[in-house]
């Protein structure tokens, strides 16, 4: 199933929730009683997907965790998007890969997560331009989400750099946005620079936002929806290591059920809130 922006939009009001769940499944962090598994990181994600289905509209598979396995790590990504799209296939799964190269590097990229895996969008740093980008905006029905405003220490070294009033991130949010529309372009925007989603709103005012940094980063979840919810929500919020780690023993699953549920609940009274609902 190929998932539109009216689909994804619907699945938020079915769920009364834009809560993206991270699997980053770091192999040393997964409970123990999983260890003597044929394959622990797909046995976990699985258990955790099951858990967190009713409250979650997206996913999001952090590639790091899982190219750092070799082989072994990429057939549990595989099997993980697989695991969603048969079971949960009103779920948007997301490729967290940040790949940007020149266009045909970039088209392999594309091949790789967008067409042989049934990922429906994709990170992509945009340092390299519209032709590094471009090969990923030419999959019918997929999306490209665009790294935007990060939320490292490190996004004050360049994404901030000015010139004629204009910085950096906001010059990469007007010019991308021309490469593709609202319909198959998201952009990333750290959610601990949720004070400056007002400004990005009045850039990209109908694009989807994915928003990490909630949870363990410390990123405030009203801040987020007040300054950055459209008509349409438009925000898609991801938390990792604050619900799949919630809890590391045999009731693991339990536990991240827990605290996708108090999230989505969250999400629940701010949709009401504001103009969305």
């Amino acid at each position: 199933m190929i998932m539109n922006y009216a689909e994804l939009e619907e699945q938020i009001r079915q769920k009364r929730s834009f809560l993206c769940v991270g699997l980053d499944a770091d192999e040393e962090k997964l409970p123990r009683c999983l260890l003597g598994e044929e394959d622990p990181v797909f046995t976990f994600n699985r258990a955790i997907v099951e858990s967190t289905a009713p409250f979650a509209v997206a996913y999001k598979l952090n590639a790091a965790f899982y190219e750092c396995r070799g082989a072994a790590g990429w057939r549990s990504m595989e099997r993980t998007v697989e695991y969603i799209k048969e079971n949960y296939p009103g779920a948007f799964v997301i490729a967290d890969a940040k790949r940007g190269d020149i266009g045909n590097t970039a088209g392999m990229y594309a091949r790789a997560f967008l067409d042989n895996m049934a990922f429906d969008a994709i990170t992509v740093a945009p340092y390299m331009g519209e032709d590094s980008v471009t090969p990923f905006t030419r999959r019918a029905g997929k999306w490209v989400i665009l790294l935007a405003l990060t939320s490292n220490k490190g996004a004050f070294d360049f994404q901030f750099m000015e010139e004629g009033g204009e910085k950096l991130y906001e010059r990469v949010l007007r010019v991308s946005s021309r490469w593709g529309d609202a319909r198959d372009m998201m952009y990333v925007v750290g959610a601990t620079k949720a004070g400056m989603l007002s400004g990005i709103r009045a850039i990209v005012p109908d694009h989807f936002l994915l928003v990490p940094g909630v949870g363990a980063q410390g990123g405030c979840l009203e801040e987020v929806a007040r300054h950055g919810m459209n008509d349409h929500c438009g925000l898609l919020v991801n938390s990792s290591r604050g619900i799949i780690f919630a809890d590391s023993t045999e009731h693991f699953a339990r536990g991240a059920m827990q605290e996708a549920r108090a999230l989505q609940r969250e999400m629940e009274a701010l949709l009401a809130a504001y103009p969305f609902a």
